[in-house]
């Protein structure tokens, strides 16, 4: 602010009380307040667009952060799902394996203990059998021997009391001979020969002494010949079972069972190799199907493709009889679309092509283009202007020509985005050029 001098009448310079303003000086004060408010707004507006973005990468960073945590808690979980289940099947595994075992030893125990009861019965039956066969022998012996001791009993002639021990002696001697053939297994049948005529005659000696001789009697010559025959018999029939074990040849049982076991395996083929023959004829029957399916469909695909692209059925017969194929496949139908269409998809032609090309381009243009109208959001900001009768009086006029009076609050405030847009654009704005002699005047 500056004084201004004014000269009176009589040439006395008087300063004049009020003061003047100089509007260069006021205007470049103006420029730069402005200046510095539209800086400020500026930086306020750059400063709270960082603040945003920096709240919208850590909340950002912070979902990145919770995302992360959450799939690492669902993997461990999983993990963990995965670990008890691994846990418990092995735990049901191992114990259907400890079962599984315990059974199997349980079997085993079962077995041995039955072998070992089998073998203790055998055992018992051959001991009993034995001396049962002995016994049999030793009774007939003192049976046979008193009628062959009767019977040549003879004071002139002493020597044939011997001839009982003969007789009796010759088949336990020959039986003693056929279970030495068997331990050394050797052929036992001259011994059981020989056991059988020696038997043969210690019974026909006391069969011939209960006829003739009344001492001894039909009846006890019967039963010394009997006694005779039995036990040499018996003790055979002993030894024929044991040189049977020892050669391990099979039993009347033994060979029924294993006859059994023979007819129930060739059953067991025969309904196997019916089952394979029933399972080969469906096999047969199915792929009969097929091949009868693929071929309708075949000549299905055919004449549909045949009437709808004659130009590229044209090519594909000729490359099907170049090549000897019985019929168009997927390959050489292929092959032909692209000698013809010059496109490697089939079904895909020239003019579907190039729709297909305007298509996108047209959506490229609509999707990029910018939004107007009343979708718009800069027009969204602005409030719609009300629309008057047009015969309706002019508002102006009837006041006397004075427009009407704006009071603060008569327009809605801006938005967020409009005010910081409106910042934005005050601040890049050029600043004002100010004239050479801005300096505040003297005058």
């Amino acid at each position: 602010m500056t004084t201004t001098a004014v000269k009176q009448a009589n040439g006395t310079p008087l300063v004049s009380p009020e003061p003047r303003f100089d509007p260069v000086a006021l205007a470049e004060a103006e420029a730069i307040r402005k200046r510095a408010e539209a800086e400020a707004e500026a930086i306020r507006i750059k400063a709270e667009g960082d603040a945003d973005a920096a709240r919208a990468l850590a909340a950002e960073e912070a979902e990145k952060l919770r995302l992360t945590n959450e799939r690492a808690r669902l993997a461990q979980e999983r993990k963990l799902v995965d670990h008890n289940a691994y846990v418990a099947k092995k735990s049901t595994e191992i114990a259907k394996s400890e079962a599984e075992r315990a059974k199997a030893v349980q079997a085993e125990a079962e077995a041995a203990a039955a072998e070992a009861q089998r073998v203790k019965e055998q055992e018992r039956s051959e001991r009993w059998w034995k001396w049962g066969a002995r016994g049999i022998y030793a009774i007939g012996l003192v049976i046979a021997a008193p009628v062959q001791f009767m019977h040549f009993w003879d004071p002139k002639r002493p020597f044939l009391v011997a001839a009982p021990g003969l007789l009796e002696g010759l088949a336990l001697a020959l039986a003693f001979g056929a279970a030495w053939a068997v331990a050394h297994r050797r052929d036992v049948l001259p011994y059981r020969i020989g056991i059988m005529v020696g038997a043969f005659i210690a019974a026909g000696v006391n069969l011939y002494g209960g006829f003739t001789d009344k001492m001894i009697g039909f009846n006890a010559g019967l039963i010394g010949a009997i006694a005779s025959l039995g036990g040499p018999v018996v003790l055979m029939a002993y030894e024929h079972g044991i040189a049977q074990k020892a050669d391990g040849i099979s039993s009347m049982r033994e060979r029924r069972a294993i006859e059994r076991e023979h007819k129930r395996q060739a059953e067991e083929r025969e309904r196997a190799r019916k089952e394979r023959q029933a399972a080969d004829a469906k096999a047969a029957a199915e792929k009969a199907a097929r091949e009868k399916t693929a071929e309708e469909e075949q000549a299905r695909r055919d004449a549909d493709r045949k009437a709808k692209h004659p130009d590229v059925w044209e090519v594909a017969d000729a490359l099907c009889s170049a090549r000897g194929q019985a019929a168009v496949t997927e390959q050489i139908w292929a092959e032909a679309w692209f000698l013809v269409t010059g496109s490697k998809t089939v079904g895909i032609r020239p003019e579907i092509e190039a729709q297909s090309r305007a298509a996108q381009a047209h959506m490229r243009t609509v999707t990029d283009a910018p939004v107007l109208g009343s979708l718009s959001l800069v027009n969204s900001q602005i409030k719609p202007r009300q629309k008057k009768d047009p015969g309706a009086p002019d508002g102006r006029r009837t006041n006397g020509g004075v427009p009407p009076l704006r009071r603060p609050g008569d327009t809605p405030p801006y938005s967020d985005g409009a005010r910081r847009q409106i910042g934005r654009e005050t601040a890049a704005r050029t600043p004002i050029a100010l004239p050479e002699n801005s300096s505040p005047s003297t005058n």
